[in-house]
């Protein structure tokens, strides 16, 4: 099989391909790990509707994120965490007759995210209002939100990007200023610490994806942590079709979904939450690798470290500058790609720019200028725990020749 096909394998996002180093890998325990503690459902068939590794789960992320009582609610995923928080301010705008003064209800937000963010607010019946981000972060930039701020702004959904932590003390002020709630899409932060406390702390609403791509993962799962146990209330209702808890599906208060996490899904992020300290430990060692090889290339931007942050090493982007470092961030992923080794273009495009939410008059360039600039520059190296040391140095090398070749040798000018 040739690179050609890989390349096609990859980029079509078909399982790997035998050769290919893949940007990310789902960490996995020990298969005698997860057979002991799922062992009991054969027994019990206990597989949904809650059960004892769902509370184990439950309990166990509520001592590493530091949620007090019971404002913690394992999801089915990501996704539907997000589209639960905004149901719930909806269904609040509704109750207190809330109404636009012309067209939708609004979040304001970035494009600079995964498209799940986007859709969320699309689906949940909200206009997304999209904020410019700050260059060095790529962060929602609390500078230019509240000139987005109006009668129709319902809430502000800011997302925590490659583990760097936004500006939450600032947005904060912002949304109490205006009297708004805030909803964090925590998808890459984890366990992420600011300032010694955990991030699920901070906002009303704070969305996790569990998914297998994830530093802890479920293979698919979320949770969504809220502010006031009120609305964790309003949410586990929601969890499991608007029921009731304990009345056996007789008492149906609100509309709900089908959102809730499997027994076996809960079983294995009881399995992968015990090694999430080993396995940090060992992205941060991958981590320190890239930083110290590509450390001083001209137009070769590491991530940001912020020393208020306490990083879960999820992702390790870097921003390639084409005119100082001689190659463009698209030519640099295709020679990766040739040499087996997937890098993501992450994010690429923006939200703003997807078919399905184009506007008639909307120029990202023009209204988040930085965003589209970081969506053209942005690639994510590889890194995962099992990621071998070896691998690590090739690709610095590979990046390393690229570099060397294209300012030396016919590329732009040094």
């Amino acid at each position: 099989m040739d690179k050609n096909h890989y390349l096609k394998q990859v980029e079509g996002h078909y399982p790997e391909a035998p050769g290919i180093i893949p940007v990310t890998r789902p960490s996995m325990p020990s298969r005698l790990r997860f057979v002991q503690e799922s062992s009991v459902l054969w027994m019990t068939r206990n597989l949904t509707n809650g059960g004892p590794e769902n509370d184990k789960l439950t309990r166990g992320l509520k001592d590493r994120l530091e949620v007090e009582d019971d404002r913690l609610i394992l999801t089915a995923n990501g996704h539907i965490a997000l589209l639960l928080a905004l149901y719930d301010i909806q269904n609040l705008q509704n109750r207190n007759g809330c109404r636009p003064a012309a067209g939708r209800l609004e979040i304001i937000t970035t494009p600079f995210t995964f498209a799940s963010t986007t859709h969320a607010i699309v689906q949940a019946g909200f206009k997304p209002v999209f904020c410019d981000i700050d260059p060095l972060t790529m962060t929602m930039d609390p500078e230019k939100i509240e000139p987005l701020i109006n009668a129709n702004t319902a809430a502000i959904l800011p997302v925590h990007v490659y583990g760097n932590i936004c500006p939450i003390e600032e947005i904060r002020k912002i949304a109490d200023r205006h009297h708004l709630p805030v909803i964090y899409d925590a998808a890459h932060a984890f366990d992420e610490r600011w300032k010694g406390k955990s991030i699920a702390e901070f906002g009303d609403y704070v969305c996790y994806s569990f998914h297998a791509t994830k530093v802890f993962h479920t293979a698919e799962g979320g949770a969504v942590c809220c502010r006031e146990a009120e609305a964790a209330d309003r949410i586990r209702r929601m969890v499991n079709f608007g029921i009731e808890p304990g009345c056996c599906g007789e008492q149906i208060p609100l509309v709900g979904m089908n959102a809730k996490m499997s027994e076996l899904h809960a079983a294995l992020g009881v399995c992968n939450l015990e090694r999430i300290d080993d396995e940090r430990e060992r992205r941060s060692d991958i981590a320190h690798i890239y930083r110290r090889r590509l450390r001083l290339l001209a137009g070769l931007a590491l991530p940001v470290r912020d020393v208020r942050t306490r990083s879960n090493y999820g992702y390790f982007p870097i921003r390639i500058h084409g005119a100082a470092f001689g190659i463009e961030r698209d030519g640099l992923v295709r020679s990766l790609m040739n040499e087996g080794i997937q890098a993501r273009k992450y994010f690429y495009p923006l939200t703003s720019e997807l078919q399905c939410y184009q506007a008639e008059g909307w120029d990202p360039m023009v209204q988040t200028p930085q965003a589209y600039r970081a969506s053209r520059e942005v690639m994510c190296l590889p890194i995962y725990p099992e990621l071998q040391e070896r691998d690590v140095h090739r690709i610095c090398d590979i990046i390393l020749s690229h570099y060397r070749f294209h300012r030396n040798d016919g590329g732009f000018a040094a």
